[in-house]
């Protein structure tokens, strides 16, 4: 299969934060994202999804590693002493070329 390189940003952090996350991520380049409330736990504890505004949400991008080079750097600096959040990137192979 012959696809373009790309990679999957995931951001998952306080619903309260998605529109600082929202507007960096337009910063960056990516412009495209799903977004949906999750639940989970961790060393702060558990978090569920049941009122929305103290959920957590989860942030996926797709994006050309050109607009992911400067997103997951400035996520350090900007949010961490801000805001609960966990965020990686993976290399993956996409289906529909024409997309990305």
């Amino acid at each position: 299969m012959n696809s373009p390189p790309v990679k999957l940003g995931t951001i998952t952090c306080a619903a309260w934060a998605r529109e600082p996350v929202h507007r960096l991520r337009h910063e960056a380049g990516a412009h495209r994202s799903t977004r949906c409330t999750v639940e989970g736990d961790g060393h702060q504890g558990g978090r569920t999804a049941d009122i929305q505004e103290f959920a957590d949400i989860q942030n996926e991008v797709i994006v050309r590693p050109t607009a992911a080079a400067p997103l997951l750097p400035r996520l350090a600096p900007e949010f961490f002493p801000k805001f609960t959040l966990i965020a990686d990137e993976t290399a993956i192979r996409v289906l529909r070329r024409e997309k990305f």
